[in-house]
């Protein structure tokens, strides 16, 4: 099963760091539960304000403005927490693994295809009812950048293709 057919092409955002040799077999984005944290401290504290908004030890305005301005902040970082998840991706070509990430600074992590000795994919309760993983690489004896991707959506297809591309059909 291919994840990305043969007319897709990845982000302009990614595709900068491709080889003019390398085919782009998979490009995906990490699972949106990497945003269940986010989406639960927001949640909470919109709670937690309107509890406090309407309790005794709000006394003047003043307090209840700061309640607001508190929240609305946490709201500004669940912001940017979704626009950096909106940018990373993880990148499988026909001779490496890709992954990028970083709004304002860029990180670019790669491992040769030929360099992973070892990979398996973990995948909790949650991960299971929700449809994702973690993938685990290992390379000879090397600690590598790469070496572990959480949030992984579709984690069998995938480790069935990168298996594929690393022990190809003879």
């Amino acid at each position: 099963m291919k994840l990305v057919t043969p007319g897709d092409s990845a982000p302009a955002s990614v595709n900068r760091y491709l080889l003019p040799h390398e085919q782009q077999v998979i490009t995906i984005r990490r699972h949106p539960a990497v945003l269940l944290g986010p989406v639960g401290i927001v949640l909470g504290s919109l709670i937690a304000a309107g509890i406090l908004s309407n309790t005794a030890i709000v006394t003047g305005g003043a307090v209840l403005a700061v309640i607001w301005w508190l929240w609305l902040l946490v709201l500004v970082w669940f912001v940017w927490k979704v626009a950096e998840w909106s940018v990373d991706y993880f990148v499988i070509t026909s001779a490496r693994l890709l992954g990028t990430s970083g709004l304002i600074t860029r990180q670019v992590n790669m491992m040769p295809l030929g360099k992973v000795t070892d990979m398996r994919f973990e995948r909790t309760l949650l991960g299971r009812l929700l449809g994702y993983g973690t993938f685990v690489m290992e390379s000879a004896g090397q600690d590598q950048a790469l070496s572990k991707i959480e949030f992984i959506p579709y984690p069998e297809q995938l480790y069935l293709e990168v298996v594929g591309l690393i022990f190809p059909d003879k």
